[in-house]
């Protein structure tokens, strides 16, 4: 009965590695854009996709059908909301302030905004992998995207040769 376990679990391993080798850069992404981090120095976004990864080799056996690709990003979306929200950045805190694209954005704001257009997740499926009433997540997304949109302040041109202090 041993050998059945040991091709069972090899068979297991080789699962998951073709997936991972498949996802694992997209999931990085959509972890680096979570966490606000620049895609080359991006620890936080390692650290909660391994999380999320480690969730999904654990319940690979159970999945019987399931997209593990769901699996995975609907763990890293609750876990970065239970990091960012509701532990004041729990594995998420970090001394360096977010400098990614979406650094601009609430934790919330950037969530809803990844899931939405990044992942391709539609409102309502949103709201219920969020536990999230489907107008809060509407208004979050109008929100973000209004803050996206936004263009940065310029400086105001020089007038009579003497330029703007900064504020």
């Amino acid at each position: 009965m041993r050998p059945r376990h040991t091709l069972d679990d090899a068979r297991r391993a080789r699962e998951f590695e073709a997936y991972v080798a498949g996802a694992g850069g997209r999931l990085l992404h959509t972890a680096t854009l979570l966490t606000a981090e620049p895609r080359g120095d991006n620890p936080r976004a390692r650290r909660l996709l391994t999380l999320a990864l480690a969730r999904t080799y654990a319940s690979w056996d159970r999945l019987h059908g399931e997209d593990p690709y769901d699996h995975t990003r609907q763990y890293l979306a609750t876990r970065f909301a239970r990091g960012a929200w509701h532990h004041n950045g729990g594995l998420l805190r970090s001394r360096s302030r977010p400098a990614g694209p979406l650094a601009g954005l609430t934790p919330q704001e950037r969530l809803v905004l990844v899931i939405r257009l990044y992942e391709g997740v539609d409102g309502e499926q949103t709201a219920a992998l969020l536990g999230l009433p489907v107008e809060r997540v509407r208004t979050v997304f109008n929100r973000a995207m209004a803050n996206v949109l936004r263009p940065a302040p310029r400086p105001a041109p020089p007038v009579g040769g003497v330029e703007a202090v900064p504020s």
